[in-house]
C-alpha cells in the first residue's frame, strides 16, 4: 500500500487537543460510539512545496472526521478532488480512501477548524482558537503563491490569518486579490452538497475558479 501524503508541520494541532472543550467533548463521545473512525484533529494533506493552499471550513462527520483526510468521504470531497485531478493538482485516482494512492501537486489542502464541530457548524471562538494554527501554516509554506478559501467563515479566518482586515477584502464567489507579497487570495462558495443542490455553487463555476488558479501559478 502506497504511503498516505500528509503534512507534518508544526502547524497542526496535537491529536489530544483541548483548546476547544465543545469540539474535544464531542470527539471524545464519537470515540466511544465509532472507535474505528479518525475522531480527532485532522492534519492537512498535499504537497509540503505547495503553490496552491486551499482552506475549507471543518472536517465533516462522515467525510474527514471518518477518513481522518481533508475532504475525503463525502459529497465537497468529490467535487474538490474531481477539480483538483482536471486542472492537474494531483497524481492517481481519488476513490473517498486515505488509503487510496492519492498524491496532490503543488498544492496543500487544510480548514479552518480542524475538528469536527457540531452539526458542521463552529462558533466564533472555536474559529479564532484555531486560527494560530493556519497562521502558522500559511508562514512556514514559503513557496504559497495561490490561497482558495471556501465559504465564508474560512475567507474570512484566512484574511485574519494573513493580518488583513475583512473590510478591504470582502467574501464573495470568485473574488480574486492581490496581495502585497505577491500572493493572491481567491474565494470561493462551499463545495457543499448543500449549495451544489440548490445550484447556488455549479461545477463549472467550481471548476473556473481553479483554471484562474491555474493560469495564474503557471505565469
Amino acid at each position: 500500500m502506497p504511503p498516505i501524503q500528509g503534512s507534518t508541520g508544526a502547524y497542526e494541532p496535537p491529536f489530544s487537543c483541548e483548546l476547544c472543550p465543545r469540539l474535544h467533548d464531542f470527539l471524545v463521545d464519537l470515540r466511544g460510539k465509532h472507535p474505528d473512525w479518525h475522531n480527532g484533529p485532522v492534519p492537512s494533506f498535499g504537497d509540503p512545496n505547495a503553490q496552491l493552499l486551499i482552506v475549507g471550513l471543518a472536517p465533516g462527520m462522515q467525510g474527514a472526521n471518518r477518513t481522518g483526510r481533508p475532504f475525503t468521504g463525502d459529497w465537497a470531497g468529490d467535487l474538490l478532488y474531481s477539480a483538483l485531478a482536471e486542472y492537474g493538482f494531483c497524481e492517481n485516482t481519488y476513490d473517498a480512501r486515505p488509503d487510496d494512492g492519492l498524491r496532490l501537486r503543488r498544492a496543500m489542502i487544510t480548514n479552518a477548524v480542524r475538528c469536527l464541530p457540531p452539526q458542521n457548524k463552529p462558533v466564533a471562538a472555536e474559529v479564532n482558537q484555531c486560527r494560530p494554527f493556519l497562521s502558522a501554516q500559511i508562514e512556514q509554506m514559503d513557496k504559497v503563491k495561490a490561497i482558495l478559501t471556501l465559504g465564508k467563515i474560512s475567507h474570512d479566518s484566512t484574511v485574519r490569518a494573513l493580518g488583513l482586515r475583512l473590510r478591504d477584502y470582502p467574501f464573495g464567489h470568485h473574488k480574486i486579490y492581490d496581495l502585497e507579497n505577491g500572493m493572491r487570495l481567491y474565494s470561493s462558495y462551499h463545495c457543499s452538497r448543500y449549495n451544489t443542490n440548490t445550484k447556488r455553487l455549479t461545477q463549472d463555476m467550481f471548476y473556473n475558479v481553479f483554471k484562474d488558479i491555474g493560469s495564474f501559478l503557471d505565469k
